[in-house]
């Protein structure tokens, strides 16, 4: 047993380092040109959340192979040597907090400010940004824990009469109780009036805990619904929409000038827009102006990346042609694997969390019977699962961002990512990745049970006063299968269309 306990924490350190120097393996290769040999602080923020984001999600898999540690221990205190996972959460999810709605800010706000301003204003200006943000964030946090930080939990107060110690016992299912009178000591048989509620407060970590989920939950329900949908169709979709063959050079020259005059325009209409903000005119059409214009320089690089894959130059012309081919196959094929994946999240959702009693364990039956064949195999499994319901919110956020003038865009692309973009999308996965963690502690109960993450996420949370509503009536699993049908749907009448750019920076017909 000790052995045991030995190993998964040795594992547990490994996997750490693993997926810092992946993180770090990111952030060089995804980093823009202009930010490279400085930035180092937004660097080091983006490396800390991304390890906290990959690591939270780790860590449920990583708590219940923790809970089999000790499951057929054969002394009494083997469970008090495997690892303290629920300090272990607490203490991530704290820092997920502090990362969230402090650090991460105030690194975008530094890396935001005017670049002609000193490196002291602009700390100055963060940092009062952040304390303002720390303030009223104290405040509200104090008084709703004060107010209403407290969990009810609904139990049945169950009794018996005492007698001598008898030299045989008569029970039975009809005399469960000690005694022949009122059966109080039966939670079957026992009148509804027994069932009591019994409050205690809970601890502020907890509590913040909680109410960092139901932020996350809210962006998880609405990002994740709609990625869930978008990610698998949208890769299809990009196959049915591919080049279908090389054109002509004359084609090539004619659109490349059209580009390069609408490279030009979105210049000219990007400096008029720095000149106006540098003037202190930063109003609401200031911010949908800007808003247009991103849109519109994704829309440019969008064209150009498809002008270059229509008409490959160079010696490997032909090469690159065949590449990109085998690139769009790639993409039908994970778009199908990602839509069985999808499909399955969504029956599992159905099948157990919406449908009251459960129709089936489903998923749940699936992992523990991968388990019995290789022990880690269901583990894999269920975190793969986990996973791929972060890729699904980040997915339904950059669909979101390129439809909604209140949403700013974000793009993740390999050599061009600002770090503001950087620290956007780590915000987006920290704050999703606790709600993932609660979501997938919830659908997956039967397998993750007697965990230290279905103690908080399970018992705590959905007991939590003034909270306890949305999860009684599955306000968030209501809203994400709403948002992946709505979405389903929208690519079923509309996903099949080439995508063409609205506003002035339009590739020629």
């Amino acid at each position: 047993m000790g052995d045991f306990n030995l190993a998964l924490i040795i594992v547990a350190i490994v996997v750490c380092i693993i997926v810092f120097i992946f993180n770090v393996y990111l952030l060089v290769n995804y980093q823009h040109p202009d930010d490279k040999n400085q930035a180092y602080f937004p660097k080091f923020v983006v490396v800390l959340g991304l390890s906290v984001a990959l690591i939270s999600i780790l860590m449920l898999p990583a708590d219940v192979a923790n809970r089999q540690a000790c499951r057929r221990a054969i002394y009494n205190g083997a469970c008090n040597l495997t690892l303290p996972m629920k300090d272990l959460w607490i203490a991530v999810y704290i820092i997920d907090a502090l990362l969230v709605f402090f650090v991460i800010p105030f690194a975008m706000f530094y890396y935001e400010g005017d670049q002609d301003k000193t490196i002291g204003q602009r700390m100055k200006s963060s940092l009062l940004w952040v304390i303002t943000t720390a303030i009223v964030c104290g405040l509200l946090l104090g008084i709703l824990y004060g107010l209403v930080g407290k969990v009810d939990f609904t139990v049945m107060h169950l009794s018996s009469t005492t007698t001598n110690f008898p030299s045989s016992w008569d029970f039975s299912s009809n005399q469960p109780c000690i005694g022949s009178g009122v059966h109080q000591c039966s939670a079957y048989l026992a009148s509804p009036s027994s069932e009591k509620t019994w409050t205690m407060r809970t601890t502020f970590p907890e509590y913040v805990v909680a109410l960092a989920t139901i932020v996350g939950s809210v962006l998880f329900s609405i990002f994740g619904g709609v990625g869930i949908a978008c990610l698998p169709l949208g890769l299809i979709f990009s196959f049915i929409r591919r080049p279908k063959a090389v054109i002509t050079r004359s084609q090539y020259i004619k659109e490349a000038t059209e580009l390069g005059k609408k490279a030009k325009e979105l210049k000219k209409a990007a400096d008029a827009l720095h000149q106006e903000e540098r003037s202190g005119s930063k109003g609401r059409k200031w911010r949908k102006n800007v808003k247009a214009v991103e849109k519109e320089l994704l829309q440019l690089e969008e064209d150009v990346n498809l002008l270059e894959e229509m008409y490959p130059q160079g010696e490997k012309a032909e090469t690159a042609w065949a590449l990109t081919v085998l690139g769009y196959l790639a993409k039908l094929v994970l778009g199908i694997l990602g839509l069985i994946v999808s499909v399955a999240w969504v029956a599992h959702i159905v099948i157990y969390l919406l449908i009251d009693p459960p129709l089936s364990p489903f998923l749940n039956e699936v992992f523990i019977k991968l388990d019995d064949i290789w022990g880690l195999l269901g583990t894999v499994a269920f975190a793969f699962f986990c996973f791929y319901l972060l890729l699904a919110v980040i997915a339904g956020a950059m669909m979101l961002g390129l439809r909604l003038v209140f949403i700013t865009i974000h793009p993740m692309k390999w050599g061009a990512t600002l770090m503001n973009s950087f620290l956007f999308n780590v915000a987006l996965i920290l704050l999703c990745s606790i709600s993932v963690i609660q979501f997938c502690a919830t659908a997956f109960g039967y397998y993750a049970q007697a965990t230290a993450a279905q103690e908080i996420f399970g018992h705590t949370l959905q007991s939590l006063r003034g909270i306890k509503y949305l999860y009684k009536y599955n306000v968030f699993q209501i809203a994400f299968i709403v948002l992946a049908g709505l979405t389903f749907v929208y690519y079923a009448a509309f996903g099949w269309r080439r995508k063409k750019p609205s506003g002035r920076f339009q590739l020629s017909s």
